[in-house]
This record gives C-alpha cells, sequence and structure tokens, in this order.
C-alpha cells in the first residue's frame, strides 16, 4: 500500500475517532469553549465582524438584506453564548422559522460557515473551539436549508 493511502486512512481514523470522542462527551457542557471565545465580548466581536461580513459577501448578502443587524447581532450572540456552554440562553425563533422564506441552498448555507470561520479566525479563536463551535451549529442546515 502506497504511503498516501496509508495517510489517507489515518486521517479518516482520526476524524471517526473525533466525532466518537465528541458524541461520547457528557451531556453537561461546561464554558471551556465560551472561555476560549473570550467570554460574552470576544463572541459579541465575532458575531460583529460576522454579521458585517455576511453582508459584504456577495454569497451571503441576499439572505441577511432584510434582517434587522441589531437583532440579528443580539440573537446570535445569545445563541453562541449558549452552545458554547455560557451563562446566556437563547430565547429567539426556532431555526426553521427564521430560515422557512429564504430559499437556502447547501450552497449558501456552506458560504455562511466560511464568513463566520473568517471572523473567528480574525479574532484569534482557537482552532479547535471554532470546531466545537461550528459542530454544535451543523446540525441546524436541516432546519436552515429549504432548498
Amino acid at each position: 500500500m502506497t504511503s498516501a493511502r496509508w495517510v489517507s486512512r489515518g486521517l479518516s481514523a482520526v476524524a471517526i475517532a473525533g466525532v466518537l470522542l465528541m458524541a461520547a462527551a457528557p451531556a453537561h457542557a461546561d464554558d471551556a469553549v465560551y472561555r476560549a471565545f473570550g467570554g460574552a465580548d470576544g463572541i459579541q466581536r465575532v458575531v460583529n465582524d460576522f454579521v458585517a461580513d455576511v453582508h459584504a459577501d456577495p454569497r451571503t448578502r441576499p439572505y441577511f438584506a432584510k434582517a434587522s443587524d441589531k437583532r440579528l447581532r443580539i440573537m446570535l450572540a445569545k445563541q453562541f453564548c449558549s452552545v458554547t456552554g455560557g451563562p446566556c440562553v437563547y430565547d429567539g425563533s426556532s431555526m426553521k422559522a427564521v430560515h422557512s422564506n429564504l430559499k437556502i441552498d447547501r450552497a449558501a448555507f456552506n458560504a455562511v460557515v466560511e464568513v463566520l470561520q473568517g471572523a473567528m479566525e480574525k479574532h484569534g479563536v482557537p482552532f479547535r473551539a471554532q470546531n466545537q463551535l461550528l459542530a454544535k451549529l451543523a446540525p441546524m442546515y436541516r432546519d436552515i436549508e429549504t432548498r
């Protein structure tokens, strides 16, 4: 077997092991990811840039054109705070209700994820914390993609 195939299999095994470890994590969340983001202030900085960047990116701009930036910043900060183990409670509408009329496809969903990754990188959020947030948000695609 070539070394490239061994490397490929090794990387696949690492990815599978990572998913299994995340699935086996205790049901209660601690605030390590929240702290890695820099707490409420760090999350708000990421959210502020994310909102500005989705408006600037031609792939995502149409989906955010009618959104209230102020409300979007507040609700995303609450949601990110909550899913990272922070003290916030997300009390907004369901993802299905918020996105039902937007006709979002997989390409648009992935573009939003890329923009979010850019905002997190800009603010020095550790790669592991980025992945942990994205792992919490990823299943929401079922309610967000509508076409």
